[in-house]
């Protein structure tokens, strides 16, 4: 027999659920963004569309429809869907779920599709415990997480899973989420009594909230449906935003960052990558996300001193000793002064010429003596200072100091080989100017029979 009161609960219901949930698309052309995944043909909408997915990890930036995508999936599969969170999720309930699946299957020969909504939460025993059923085929997961699967999740589940990676929405996307969002209040979609009044959202307020939502639509969404009812409380008729009124109800805008995720490493690679690159302004404002979320100081700083002689080196060998100090100055300074020393070392590197010489030279070598090259030290070059060394014949090294120049040439290494090659650049070029001149005066020398 029919709920009479159902429709009446279900509106009720509907009433209270934030704008954010109201919007979900019902249908996969009703999805802003992730072209290259749900565009006509594409592999994952085929397998959507004709419910073949298999055990799958979607994963990206929070707000880009990962978990719209889920629920569009849940509305087409004919398979048993399950939900959970991994925040909540327990063994014994992941056991559970795996058993009825088990007996659903034996006794109507339907299949179970799992949804493990930040599936990253899992730790590596329940991980462990999904394998052999996911492996069997008794259950297929779909996983969602904001975090690199590569870092959050085993590989062996991994290995069963496809990876479909989503993307932040681009201004332009976050201005369609947010049109919809504005003709769907206007169509009565409002949670309070204020729910009748049009809304109106001028360009410069719409561009002011598109661009400060760093592509997360449930963000802007969010941010508008505030914003809406802070306005509707102070006013009456009909409600036209401000930029105002978007950065009041945005208030502090949280900054997405997990430092234990691989967001840790690429805002660290980011930032040296702008120095390698001689940019200062993009490399100071990774510093400041950083800083910003509170990463580790020290840990920002060794990773500025590798740079200062992987990517400067000789080309300005002062930058070292500069990072050197700028390391103690963390130290004996602390937050948030250490702002201070961070941000002019960055600037530094970033504004100096560049060399990777010593890196490749060191590398290289270490590369020659693991392929096998163990040459032995030339006789001449072995320590003397022992009684009986002459003996051995640890004689005839010939002291620079003692010829003009403080140069005189000898035997270094025992074979051929060359590892360092100096730039043009900085204080290397004189470097380089330097051993060509050695070069010229072997040359010379060999000419004229000497040695």
């Amino acid at each position: 027999m029919p709920d009479l009161f159902e429709k009446s609960r279900q509106k009720r219901r509907d009433k209270v659920l934030p704008l954010a949930a109201k919007l979900r698309p019902a249908e996969l052309d009703e999805m802003v963004g992730q072209t290259h995944l749900l565009s006509a043909g594409s592999p994952l909408r085929l397998l959507i569309e004709n419910d073949l997915l298999g055990s799958a990890i979607l994963f990206g930036p929070p707000g880009c429809g990962k978990t719209s995508v889920a629920r569009l999936i849940e509305a087409r599969t004919r398979r048993h869907f399950v939900s959970i969170n991994a925040v909540s999720a327990g063994v014994p309930q992941v056991r559970q779920i795996i058993a009825d699946a088990k007996n659903l299957l034996e006794q109507t020969g339907c299949g179970t599709l799992l949804f493990i909504d930040e599936i990253h939460r899992f730790n590596r025993a329940q991980q462990d415990i999904l394998l052999p059923d996911v492996e069997s085929g008794l259950i297929t997961i779909l996983g969602v997480t904001t975090q690199n699967p590569f870092f959050a999740i085993n590989a062996p589940l991994i290995s069963r899973c496809r990876l479909f990676e989503f993307k932040a929405l681009s201004v332009a996307e976050i201005r369609i989420v947010i049109t919809r969002a504005i003709d769907r209040w206007n169509a009565g979609a409002g949670t309070d009594e204020h729910a009748s009044r049009k809304v109106t959202l001028p360009g410069d307020a719409l561009e002011c909230l598109a661009n400060q939502s760093d592509g997360d639509a449930r963000r802007a969404v969010s941010t508008l449906e505030t914003a809406i009812q802070l306005a509707s409380v102070r006013t009456r008729g009909e409600l036209v935003l401000t930029t105002s009124d978007i950065s009041e109800a945005q208030q502090v805008r949280p900054v997405y960052f997990d430092p234990t995720g691989d967001e840790h490493y690429d805002v660290i690679s980011a930032m040296i990558k702008s120095i390698r690159g001689s940019d200062p302004d993009a490399a100071i404002y990774w510093l400041a996300k950083l800083l910003v979320v509170s990463e580790d100081v020290r840990f920002i700083a060794r990773r500025i001193a590798i740079a200062a002689s992987e990517d400067i080196g000789n080309a300005q060998p002062a930058a070292l000793s500069i990072v050197a100090s700028m390391v103690q100055m963390v130290e004996f300074l602390g937050m948030p002064e250490a702002r201070i020393p961070l941000a002019q070392a960055v600037i530094y590197l970033a504004c100096s010429e560049k060399s990777n010489s010593a890196i490749v030279a060191i590398d290289s070598a270490m590369e020659a003596v693991r392929k096998g090259m163990s040459l032995p030290v030339p006789e001449h070059l072995r320590d003397s200072h022992y009684p009986g060394s002459a003996q051995l014949g640890h004689t005839g090294y010939k002291y620079p100091h003692d010829y003009p120049g403080a140069w005189v040439e000898q035997e270094y290494m025992g074979a051929d080989g060359q590892y360092y090659f100096p730039t043009d650049r900085g204080v290397e070029k004189r470097f380089a100017e330097f051993l060509a001149q050695r070069a010229k005066n072997v040359t010379t020398a060999s000419d004229d029979g000497g040695g």
